[in-house]
């Protein structure tokens, strides 16, 4: 494009703010220059697809951004609700064409396919241009993915008053790429289940920031919800109910639905911890089931882990994880590791006889355990992914490929750097979504939740993935993620607890900082926020007020400072 067809404001107020109204993006791309020109959307307005041989999926993209460019209607949030815009629409230009291409010489693919390739290989950036006379708009990327990309950008910058879709900041170009490749949300849906329908409303919104990984955390020890093919009893016996599983048709439509939406789906299935239920099914696999007092056991109820010392136990574990592993189309597979309690192990006798007529150590089994259920998984092709304990509290042999993932605390980011593992940031002290709601214990009245205070959405928004790390270990900082723990949480409260809250992790990850190169901060932030609320609700979607509704429509008006 040339330059002076666009009317750069990227001179922000104190250096630190966007220009006057992009009050409407979310991640804030990484390049953005916009004017001052009102131009209003046609009633006719018609996404123009000039990729040969496009595929199902970029063609259901399209018809889902024509739904919200149509049905959004998205007040802009001033007093008013932009009823002082319409002096300004008045003979204003009309949008009616984005012409949606490819660059020349990139491979045509689904944007399912896509979303699937190995971290550092997907291609997510575009470039959105949007003149102010009318003439068509264009999207330009390097892959659907990044077409799809450019579609939920172009979403977002358009409001609704008096039958009227415009924006007032004409012209606008954008070129945008994210800064992580890793951008994800953790659901644990073992505590409790979540039906499919909500999987999949929560993987809408996903797309909506850019969130480009579903971390499915399954199963746990107080429920296993997914069908195994070749172990078919691990459902039937540790589901809550028949009705209360995951089918594999389940799982393939959840796969299918999310890579449509540009999101890799990363099957947990934590072991040698968090598996008591499995002793539904095969009791003597498991040490110490169901025992009391449960917190000698297990960091909550019910105790219960895998006897991973026997070799009957390591084969069963190895097998189930490849079954599973094999029906998935995503590059990586966690098996979890973390919270392993090694009293349970000490007066085990199964366990105990095993070590001892080896003549080896707890360690040394579990080094035998996740060289051969990783080994599994690397034969179907996964990348293993673990939590830190792995790394950091015990002594075993994991690829150099492994990733792992930090919780416990942003604090241990550094630990794990030094050994050289490629990392994904979901610190608890900052990403933890179901911090701050109390204990969920009984007989325990004043009890808090282990991770409290509740994380506020401004104060994850102040994570820094590259602190205490040297610049030589930037690059193995993949990403990161926030999370859902389902002790107190089911479908009905599941829009509220995790938006808007999560998208503020997307928004480090994707932007990393602001377009003129300013640092995130919250204040900017926040309208920004309130926007992307106010449109998730436009969508069905039930996320949690920020803030009062007369602090939403007057932006900064109700800052600590104001």
């Amino acid at each position: 494009m040339a330059p002076s067809r666009y009317v750069g404001i990227l001179a922000l107020v104190a250096g630190c703010l966007l220009p006057s109204g992009v009050q409407a993006l979310w991640p804030i791309p990484n390049k953005l220059e916009t004017g001052t020109t009102a131009l209003t959307v046609s009633p006719f307005f018609n996404f123009d697809v000039q990729v040969e041989g496009a595929p199902l999926d970029l063609y259901e993209a399209v018809s889902q951004a024509q739904f919200y460019l149509a049905n959004d209607k998205l007040g802009r949030l001033v007093v008013g609700r932009g009823a002082n815009d319409t002096t300004a629409l008045v003979g204003a230009n009309t949008l009616s064409t984005l012409t949606l291409s490819l660059m020349s010489g990139a491979t045509v693919e689904p944007i399912a396919s896509e979303a699937v390739k190995p971290l550092g290989t997907r291609s997510e950036e575009y470039t959105l241009t949007i003149p102010a006379d009318g003439s068509a708009a264009t999207l330009v990327a390097n892959s659907t993915l990044g077409l799809y990309r450019g579609l939920t950008t172009f979403n977002q910058l358009f409001y609704y008053y008096g039958g009227v879709t415009y924006t007032l900041l004409a012209p606008i170009a954008i070129t945008d790429t994210p800064a992580y490749p890793f951008r994800g949300f953790a659901l644990d849906t073992a505590r409790n289940y979540y039906p499919v329908s909500d999987i999949l409303r929560t993987l809408d919104a996903m797309s909506w920031v850019k969130i480009n990984t579903f971390h499915w955390h399954i199963t746990d020890s107080q429920s296993f919800p997914l069908e195994v093919a070749q172990y078919p009893e691990l459902a039937i016996n540790g589901a809550y109910s028949p009705q209360e599983v995951y089918t594999p048709s389940d799982i393939q439509y959840i796969i299918q639905y999310a890579g449509a939406r540009g999101i890799d789906v990363l099957l947990e299935i934590d072991t040698p911890g968090h598996t008591s239920i499995i002793a539904a099914t095969y009791p003597d696999y498991v040490a110490c089931f169901d025992e009391t007092p449960w917190a000698t056991y297990a960091n909550e109820p019910p105790a219960g882990q895998l006897r991973f010392a026997l070799p009957e136990v390591v084969n069963f574990t190895a097998s189930l994880l490849a079954d599973i592993a094999s029906t998935v189309s995503s590059s990586y597979f966690s098996t979890g590791g973390d919270e392993l309690n090694t009293p349970c192990y000490t007066n085990d006798y199964p366990t105990q006889l095993q070590l001892n007529s080896t003549n080896t150590t707890l360690n040394d089994a579990l080094n035998t355990f996740t060289l051969a259920t990783h080994g599994a998984l690397i034969a179907e092709g996964k990348t293993p992914v673990v939590w830190e304990e792995m790394v950091l509290d015990w002594n075993i042999t994991l690829s150099n490929e492994t990733i792992v993932m930090v919780w416990i605390s942003s604090e241990d980011a550094l630990a794990v750097a030094e050994k050289g593992f490629r990392i994904v940031q979901a610190p608890s002290n900052y990403f933890y979504l179901d911090c701050g709601a109390g204990a969920w214990l009984g007989d325990d009245p004043t009890g808090n939740s282990w991770c409290d205070p509740f994380k506020t959405w401004s104060e994850s928004y102040t994570f820094d993935p590259l602190a205490n790390l040297t610049e030589a270990q930037y690059e193995l900082v993949l990403g990161g993620e926030q999370c859902l723990w389902s002790e107190q949480s089911g479908p009905e409260n599941l829009d509220p607890i995790v938006w808007p809250r999560a998208a503020s992790s997307a928004e480090i990850f994707w932007s990393a900082q602001q377009p003129t190169g300013a640092p995130l901060n919250v204040t900017e932030a926040l309208p920004r926020l309130q926007d992307l609320r106010f449109r998730m609700v436009q969508r069905g979607l039930k996320p949690i007020p920020l803030q009062p509704y007369w602090c939403a429509i007057r932006p900064d008006a109700c800052d600590l400072t104001a």
